[in-house]
């Protein structure tokens, strides 16, 4: 049995407001066992950038994590000491972030930010250092690596920022991958070669990947197992082919119909849309967070908001339908 990498249980991530603290995470788990493939999906303001942060001790000020724990190969984040908690970013976990072009120092160079990403983990000379650069960066597939070192973020492409964003993120030979919606803003070939190289990085070295994306079409073809988020919260956990196949959760259901091409959709018509949005974390409804939008809903669905259950352990859902059916 593969080691487990990853562990996060109970996490609850607050906001100050006026009106008193905000939880745009309540109560999320998971896990990723080494050399794993997960997904975490669904549409903006769900909370799954921000449960990506948490897994790295970057949750944006005035934020901070209330509740709950992430555990790295043992290791529980809140416990370590701020040395600590910069050795384990790069060295144990990589992370590529939405935008690589504000992720990028736009007044440094290409090589200089890779460089520094190696030498804060590693000994090495300077000269040692330039070699494994341009090894990074051939390995990410850009072309001419010797004279990509010496430009600046702003003199490249979308997709060329985000491979050598990549190339940041595995250049300490990291055991888990975080990537945040890595396609963002780029066209619908380099997207598939993006995630073609991440596919490639993750056999090669052996890596765990957390994909966080709103893409289900990405989900499909790069990871085993998905979670559905929804106003914070996981509301649907399953093996990739039984999110396509049998959808236990109204949201996830309504996910899918809204794409072309899937079960629920023919050519000619028109795609279903979820009416409304996903609720500011002020205004989440009592209950099951989804009701308002549901068109399933019944009354007792805000009597409290539904565990995570199902059938079988591998496949829950946080629907009363669901609990009453276990």
């Amino acid at each position: 049995m593969t080691r487990e990498l990853l562990r996060v249980e109970h996490l609850r991530v607050e906001f100050p407001s006026p009106q008193g603290p905000l939880a745009a995470v309540r109560d999320v788990g998971l896990s990723l066992a080494g050399g794993e493939a997960v997904g975490v999906v669904g549409e903006s303001g769900c909370g799954k950038s921000v449960t990506a942060l948490s897994l790295l001790g970057l949750v944006p000020l005035p934020g901070r994590v209330a509740g709950g724990t992430v555990t790295v190969d043992g290791r529980d984040l809140a416990r370590l000491s701020a040395a600590e908690l910069r050795d384990l970013r790069g060295r144990e976990v990589g992370m590529v972030f939405q935008e690589p072009m504000t992720s990028l120092n736009p007044v440094f160079t290409v090589g200089y930010q890779l460089a520094e990403a190696l030498t804060t983990h590693q000994p090495l000379t300077r000269a040692a250092a330039r070699v494994r650069c341009v090894e990074l960066l051939g390995e990410v597939g850009i072309a001419a690596p010797e004279t990509r070192l010496h430009a600046y973020p702003g003199q490249l492409s979308g997709g060329l920022r985000q491979r050598v964003m990549i190339a940041v993120a595995i250049a300490c030979g990291p055991r888990l991958l975080v990537a945040d919606e890595p396609t963002t803003a780029l066209d619908v070939t380099i997207q598939a070669q993006i995630m073609a190289l991440l596919g490639r990085l993750r056999r090669q070295r052996g890596m765990a990947l957390l994909l966080i994306t709103h893409d289900l079409g990405l989900v499909a073809q790069n990871v085993e197992r998905v979670l559905v988020m929804y106003a914070g919260m996981v509301v649907e956990e399953c093996a990739t082919t039984a999110l396509f196949g049998n959808p236990l959760h109204p949201y996830t259901r309504g996910l899918l119909a809204s794409l072309p091409g899937t079960r629920d959709t023919r050519p000619g018509q028109p795609l279903r849309a979820i009416p409304g949005a996903v609720p500011h974390p002020s205004r989440v409804p009592e209950g099951c967070p989804f009701r308002d939008r549901c068109s399933e809903a019944v009354a007792a669905c805000a009597a409290g908001i539904p565990p995570l259950e199902g059938k079988r352990p591998q496949h829950r859902a946080r629907c009363i339908r669901v609990a009453a059916d276990v």
